[in-house]
C-alpha cells in the first residue's frame, strides 16, 4: 500500500480541524498542516494531538500556502484536504482499494456533496462538484493565486473516484457572513488585477442569480436551507462586484 500524506493549511481552525483529522484515521500516513501566522486560537495544538506535522507561514496566497504543504510532505500520493471537509468512510475505502491497485495515472478527482444547516444540498447547483484532490506527490505543483487555486500533475493524466468528500462550509448564517468579507474582498481584488471593471448591469447580478438557483437549478427542492443559500450565494456574487465598483472609484 503506497503512503499517503494528507496536506492542509488552515487558521483559527480548531471547531472544524478536529472532525477532519479524524475522518482521516486509517488512511493517511502522514499529516501536514501549514498554519498561518496570524493564527489566535488552539489550532496547532490541535494538530500535533493528531501526530500531524505543523509550521507557521505568513498567508500571501492560497496557492503559496498549498504548494509550502505539499513541499512538507513525504509520501507517495498527497490528499488535498480542508479543514472544513471530511472524509467519508466509503471514501477511505475507496481510495485504499484504487491505491492498492498501483493505478496508472497521476491523480483521482473526487465528488463532493456540501452540508448547509444539517442538510445534504443536491440542488442549486451544489449536487455536481467534483475536484483533483488526490494526486501523485512527485511531479505535482500548484497553481492560482488569491483565490482560486488547483492542483498540476506530471503528465495529466486522471480517474474519477465515485465516493464523496463532505464539505461543510459554513455552520451557519453567522458562520457565512463572518467569512463573507474576507471571499468577497479576495474577489474584488482578483477581479480588478484581471482588468475586469464593474459595469451598471453587474447590479442584475443578485436577482439573477437568486432566480438561476431557486428555479433554473432546481433549489427549492432542498427547502429551507436550498433557499438560505440561494439568497446568501447571490448577495455573494453582488457584493464583490460592488466592491470592485468601490476599489474603480478610489483609483480615479
Amino acid at each position: 500500500m503506497p503512503s499517503i500524506s494528507a496536506i492542509l493549511i488552515a487558521k483559527d481552525e480548531e471547531r472544524d480541524l478536529p472532525g477532519c483529522l479524524e475522518s482521516l484515521k486509517g488512511l493517511a500516513t502522514e499529516i501536514v498542516v501549514v498554519v498561518s501566522d496570524d493564527t489566535t486560537d488552539r489550532t496547532d495544538e490541535i494538530a500535533k494531538s493528531y501526530g500531524a506535522k505543523t509550521f507557521r507561514r505568513k498567508f500571501d496566497d492560497y496557492a503559496r500556502m498549498r504548494q509550502a504543504s505539499l513541499d512538507a510532505a513525504t509520501g507517495d500520493w498527497c490528499l488535498w484536504i480542508d479543514p472544513d471537509e471530511r472524509a467519508t468512510p466509503a471514501l477511505v475505502t475507496e481510495i485504499r482499494q484504487a491505491l492498492a491497485k498501483d493505478p496508472d495515472c497521476d491523480g483521482f478527482d473526487i465528488p463532493f456533496e456540501v452540508s448547509f444547516l444539517g442538510h445534504t444540498m443536491r440542488w442549486g447547483g451544489l449536487g455536481h462538484e467534483s475536484h483533483v484532490r488526490l494526486f501523485r506527490r512527485e511531479g505535482s505543483r500548484f497553481t492560482g493565486g488569491a483565490l482560486h487555486e488547483g492542483i498540476e500533475t506530471k503528465n495529466g493524466s486522471i480517474r474519477s473516484l465515485e465516493a464523496k468528500m463532505t464539505h461543510i462550509p459554513y455552520r451557519d448564517v453567522a458562520d457565512y457572513m463572518s467569512k463573507l468579507e474576507r471571499y468577497t474582498d479576495l474577489g474584488a481584488q482578483k477581479r480588478f488585477a484581471a482588468g475586469k471593471r464593474f459595469t451598471v448591469f453587474h447590479h442584475l447580478i443578485y436577482p439573477w442569480e437568486l432566480f438561476a438557483r431557486v428555479v433554473l437549478k432546481l433549489g427549492f427542492l432542498d427547502g429551507g436551507p436550498g433557499l438560505t443559500w440561494a439568497r446568501l450565494s447571490a448577495y455573494h456574487s453582488w457584493l464583490k462586484y460592488d466592491k470592485l465598483r468601490r476599489m474603480q472609484e478610489e483609483k480615479r
